[in-house]
């Protein structure tokens, strides 16, 4: 094996390569002696035995620590004790089901407004910021006075949603939630995840919310505000 190294001029080399030792220099002629790994290095026993010992260790702890009770583990965020705590862990579902923490969002559902109709106004908020891009709307011509747009088509891929809520916190209007509790259902083909106008529609209720905010007197009717907040 030839090295890397070049001569200086002086016998010593200027520029050596890791693992390479020289060992003497006759003239132009160099002796090198390479680092070779140490012999239980190359071999791969003792990593093999090394992961057989940390699968032995799980597949004991699994086997012999006893598992909570059930109505330890339909509730989310129980206490576990970590000594005494079997890794492997499965719900028999349906006969038991794990309890949604109350911040748990679900699937998203469109409101409705006094009349019946959908809320949205197709005004692209959401599909904007949505950053799984599973959004798909669809405006068209809108029949109610004051009102210029309405989603003909309103689909979300459930898919890839990542369950940000950022659709819903960008909504000016608030036309979406994401407040049902009811998560995503198995499918079988890709068609069957996305959610439609008429499907979210069927999860909506009416919602209370002032069309175009309070005004710029809200302050005025709010009780328990100071008179000098009132002008500002």
């Amino acid at each position: 094996m030839s090295a890397a190294a070049h001569d200086d001029g002086h016998g010593h080399g200027a520029d050596e390569q890791v693992g390479l030792k020289v060992l003497g220099t006759y003239g132009k002629v160099r002796t090198v002696q390479v680092n070779r790994p140490h012999p239980e290095d190359t071999t791969f026993l003792a990593a093999t035995a090394k992961g057989l010992g940390v699968t032995l260790k799980h597949f004991a702890r699994n086997l012999f620590l006893p598992l909570r009770k059930a109505s330890a583990r339909a509730k989310a965020g129980a206490p576990v004790d970590e000594r005494m705590r079997n890794e492997i862990e499965t719900v028999q579902y349906p006969e038991e089901k794990v309890t949604y923490p109350e911040r748990y969002r679900g699937l998203h559902r469109l409101m409705l407004r006094e009349d019946g109709a959908v809320r949205c106004v197709a005004c692209m908020c959401c599909p904007t910021v949505c950053p799984a891009h599973c959004i798909t709307i669809i405006p068209e011509e809108s029949d109610s006075k004051g009102i210029e747009k309405r989603p003909a088509v309103f689909e979300i891929d459930e898919l890839r949603c990542v369950v940000c809520g950022l659709c819903v916190e960008a909504c000016p209007c608030d036309a979406i939630r994401m407040d049902s509790g009811q998560h995503a259902h198995p499918v079988e083909e890709r068609a069957q995840a996305i959610e439609t106008k008429q499907s979210m529609l069927d999860r909506g209720i009416r919602s209370i919310a002032k069309q175009g905010g309070e005004g710029p007197d809200w302050r005025a009717d709010a009780p328990g505000k100071h008179p000098r907040d009132v002008n500002r």
